[in-house]
């Protein structure tokens, strides 16, 4: 009872943030005046000249918007690259790692400026804490930061109307087709939003022990004839960022299952409330920015809906239990698994509970934290992590790019609608053609082509099965699962698929997969980057229209009946399109007496 008590609490606590920390990033992004602006405004000034960007800047079109952001996040790629591949030479090494594999460190840098935060490597014997603070969690802040700026440009697309009006900011004298000023957008992210949230969470992380210090790994004892060593570093600071940017690369290989970045009950609850609140909240930013708050709090309705029937569902099957452990004697009980249920590869600390509500919160947002392992999930169990990946990561999703993901699929829904009514599918007064639609399809349909495509490659050929470790479906979800995964930006993993070998447990004799590494590093970068210019041209194509008043035909889209529809069409545009490859894994699996 204990855990659905503690889902029904972190549900409430969500709820309550939607309308206050909504409001706050619609006022930021607005360029109005906040409580923080008298702390924060300095930097942000400074920032400002960093980037020599002069009042409010120039209104940028969506083609001018665009280009900003893949500018940034190439710039941001080149740099970390070269963090990566000159390790050796940084302070702050204390077990004096040199860099991992060129592969390696290609699919990283791609990992972390796409917000994925995949790691074939272990963090505490790869990278040093420079690499960990100066690269990694940099990458966390301003990866974070584009996906939130996307989104905002979106909004004010649909907001504003042909003649420049409708909603400001992020940028100075607005025009018609323009979506603000990336730059500005850019620094207003990481000043109000997640610099302050994060350096919050972070002292509260510390509060309740997980590390922040710049030692070394000290020896604890020896284990076979070596020396077992316990790895230390910056984990409070770059956990923050991780969680609450939806980013989700651990400082630790066993990432929020480690005590030192996860060692309490309270710890765990506070993770899963930083990875939900900003994309919770930006859907009511999204209501005030457009001027309808219903239909912000429509979105999230149909978010929660999904949310809680994944949580529904885990959490009986994992407290089930698998075919084979009824086989073997093993019968359910209790969801804290002590008296039943599937405990194989959870935490004691958190129970099945707790463990199937963290996987399904960082599996709905492109979070990709775990507290568990999920190649010990059952194979109904792993079918939920599959699913929130599968509907492309709407179900709250990443910060920034879960709604305007949503958004796509609301507009897919709009179209489908006004078929149904016999009326020109309208957004808040703006008439969906067939341009937005096309660009809607192909925003929607992106990500389930390339992961198909890419798994195919990896259990279809001699060189994608040099990864593969495991056999039956067990291997196929666990290669289905990694591609799914990077095809997400999300970041978790079923283990048994590797890109990255290391004999001594550190750098010394490691080697790359380079097929994995490459193939998963490009199939990172296209999906991030791919939809981001798709919702910005129809954000550009929607900012020119005029507003139409409503008539007695228009279809509302902030009613429980739209709800009902996009959610519809999200199973079936999004979860359906996988459903052989679900049968192919997890589904054969729930059916055999397999080990898991």
């Amino acid at each position: 009872m204990s855990g659905w008590l503690q889902f029904a609490l972190l549900l409430a606590l969500v709820v309550a943030i939607v309308r206050p920390l909504g409001g706050y990033m619609a006022r930021v992004f607005a360029g109005e005046r906040v409580f923080l602006t008298p702390v924060l405004g300095p930097l942000e000034r400074v920032m400002r000249t960093a980037l020599r960007v002069r009042g409010d800047g120039l209104d940028q079109s969506w083609k001018q918007y665009a280009r900003s952001v893949i500018f940034f996040s190439l710039a941001s790629w080149l740099l970390l690259y070269l963090v990566l591949r000159t390790q050796g030479a940084h302070p702050w090494n204390p077990s004096d790692l040199a860099s991992a594999p060129w592969d390696v460190s290609f699919n990283t840098t791609s990992s972390f400026v796409t917000n994925t935060n995949w790691q074939y490597y272990a963090g505490e014997t790869t990278m040093s804490n420079f690499s960990q603070m100066a690269g990694l969690t940099v990458q966390n802040f301003v990866s974070a930061a584009v996906g939130i700026c996307v989104v905002i440009a979106v909004i004010r697309g649909i907001a504003r109307r042909g003649d420049g009006t409708g909603a400001g900011g992020g940028g100075g004298k607005q025009s018609p087709g323009g979506l603000g000023n990336f730059w500005v957008d850019l620094v207003r992210t990481v000043v109000y939003v997640l610099l302050p949230i994060a350096t919050i969470g972070a002292l509260l992380l510390v509060t309740q022990g997980v590390l922040q210090t710049l030692g070394g790994p000290i020896t604890v004892g020896t284990v076979a004839g070596g020396e077992q060593t316990l790895s230390f570093g910056p984990v409070a600071s770059q956990e923050a960022i991780k969680l609450l940017g939806t980013n989700g690369g651990g400082f630790f290989n066993v990432n929020s299952a480690m005590p030192f970045e996860n060692p309490t009950g309270i710890s765990n609850f506070f993770e899963m409330l930083l990875v939900l609140a900003i994309p919770a909240a930006l859907t009511g930013t999204y209501g005030r920015m457009v001027g309808n708050r219903r239909q912000g709090w429509a979105i999230f309705g149909a978010m929660v809906a999904m949310f809680i029937a994944l949580v529904v569902v885990i959490t009986l099957a994992e407290g089930h239990g698998s075919v084979a452990q009824h086989a073997a004697g093993l019968h359910t009980g209790a969801f804290d698994g002590s008296t039943g249920g599937n405990m194989e590869g959870k935490e004691q600390r958190f129970g099945i509970a707790g463990s199937g509500l963290f996987d399904t919160v960082t599996t709905v947002t492109s979070t990709g934290a775990v507290n568990s392992g999920f190649e010990s999930l059952t194979g109904i169990g792993s079918l939920v992590p599959m699913i929130g990946l599968g509907t492309s990561e709407v179900i709250f999703g990443g910060v920034g790019s879960g709604l305007y993901g949503m958004l796509l699929f609301v507009i897919l829904a709009v179209f489908i609608g006004g078929l149904m009514v016999g009326r020109t599918p309208e957004l808040h007064g703006k008439k969906i053609e067939a341009r937005e639609v096309k660009l809607a399809m192909l925003g929607a349909l992106y990500m389930p082509f390339a992961v198909l495509t890419t798994t195919a490659l990896a259990v279809g050929t001699g060189h994608g099965r040099k990864s593969i470790f495991s056999s039956g479906p067990q291997s196929f979800s666990e290669s289905f699962y990694a591609y799914l995964s990077q095809g997400n930006n999300n970041g978790s993993a079923f283990a048994g698929y590797t890109g990255y070998v290391q004999p001594n447990g550190n750098n010394d004799g490691a080697f790359g997969i380079t097929f994995a590494d490459l193939l998963g590093g490009l199939s990172m970068l296209f999906v991030r980057f791919f939809p981001i210019l798709v919702v910005l041209a129809i954000a550009g194509s929607l900012a020119r229209k005029r507003v139409a008043p409503p008539g007695p035909g228009t279809l509302r889209t902030d009613t429980p009946t739209f709800v009902v529809l996009l959610i519809g069409v999200i199973v079936l545009v999004g979860a359906l399109t996988f459903f052989p490859a679900f049968l192919l894994g997890p589904v054969v699996q729930s059916l055999t007496t397999s080990l898991f």
